[in-house]
């Protein structure tokens, strides 16, 4: 990064501090946010003097751009916390103080390992629960499809091009749309952990105040807070592992890989999508009887998926399933009068 770009980021980042601090009026985020504040500002001199050695002519004034000014603007309007990602884009640490707080006794860390740890047994979770709203997702879609095209009244061979077509469609639009949504966050990521990297070579003394002050807004002595910090910052290694976490709210081993979420996306809606398309595959003969058995399979599919969800719902595995149910059933039963309507007025 050249200096200049540095004294640039360190000058939009105190002008939203301050915005920060002015949303979150007198608490303890508040103070958090105005030292960082000055902390940025002080960055931005170190910058200005590393333009002064290059040759350059020092920066006066800093005018916030006009993406810096829309943000600011939307931080007044709806509050910081429900504009974190946004504002980890562009350079705002200090968000993990809108973590959920930690189970009462909950000690603070001492070292990287504790932070991960923190973390670490939620990604195959949360990679379960996103695999079966993919095959939910993929039932419910292609069922109403085929049950809409059924309702036109036309040959099961039709029928199947029809599904064979919405799996495909489905299948390739959603694994494009993880690719691109996944892909965007990892580069944005990486992007921020490599100014933080950058920072830390530049002044580690100024990032271990940061990190200092996150931690004294979290409840921590101060004194005690710039201890633990240089302590934290003291093994290069995870250095910049801790203030991702800490300052950026990141963490560094679960970035994902657009491929591989683009894949799973594109397995869960097969999976999913194909189900009320078996019936026609085994017959070519009667539609009724190939639309009564896609019904059956995919109601029976769906109460698994509901009661799959329960796991995350608290609720029961009867009632999850059922609702399920009839959720798909009223989306199907609709989409087969619409395609019923739709073939006597076409036809």
């Amino acid at each position: 990064m050249a200096a200049l770009d540095g004294w640039r980021e360190e000058k939009q980042s105190a002008y939203l501090y301050h915005v920060l601090a002015a949303a979150e009026e007198n608490t303890a985020r508040s103070k958090m946010f105005a030292e960082l504040a000055r902390a940025a500002e002080a960055q931005a001199d170190i910058w200005a003097e590393n333009v002064r050695r290059e040759g350059g002519a020092a920066p006066e004034e800093f005018h916030p751009p006009p993406r810096a000014r829309l943000v600011a603007a939307l931080i007044r309007l709806f509050g910081p916390r429900r504009l974190r990602p946004m504002l980890a884009a562009i350079k705002v640490r200090g968000l993990s103080v809108y973590n959920p707080p930690a189970p009462q006794g909950h000690a603070m860390p001492t070292s990287v390992e504790d932070f991960g740890h923190r973390h670490r047994g939620t990604e195959s979770g949360g990679n379960l629960r996103a695999a079966v709203f993919g095959v939910n997702d993929g039932l419910v879609s292609n069922t109403s499809l085929i049950m809409s095209v059924a309702g036109a009244g036309v040959e099961p061979k039709t029928i199947l091009l029809a599904g064979i077509a919405g799996l495909l469609a489905g299948a390739l639009s959603m694994a494009a749309g993880e690719y691109v949504s996944m892909r965007s966050q990892r580069e944005m990521y990486e992007y921020q952990i490599g100014l933080e990297r950058e920072e830390l070579e530049q002044y580690p003394e100024q990032e271990a105040e940061e990190l200092a002050l996150i931690y004294h807004a979290r409840g921590v002595d101060m004194d005690e807070a710039r201890s633990l910090a240089r302590n934290l910052l003291k093994n290069p290694e995870h250095a910049l592992d801790t203030l991702a976490r800490e300052e950026l709210g990141l963490n560094p081993q679960e970035l994902g890989s657009p491929w591989g979420a683009a894949l799973s996306s594109l397995l869960a809606f097969s999976a999913g999508a194909v189900v009320p398309l078996l019936p026609f595959l085994w017959t070519q003969k009667s539609s009724t009887a190939a639309m009564s058995a896609s019904a059956i399979l995919a109601g029976a599919s769906l109460f698994a998926v509901g009661a799959v969800l329960s796991l995350y719902t608290g609720r029961k595995a009867v009632y999850s399933g059922v609702r399920m149910v009839l959720i798909g059933a009223g989306a199907g039963v609709i989409s087969y009068l619409i395609g019923a309507a739709l073939g006597v007025g076409l036809g």
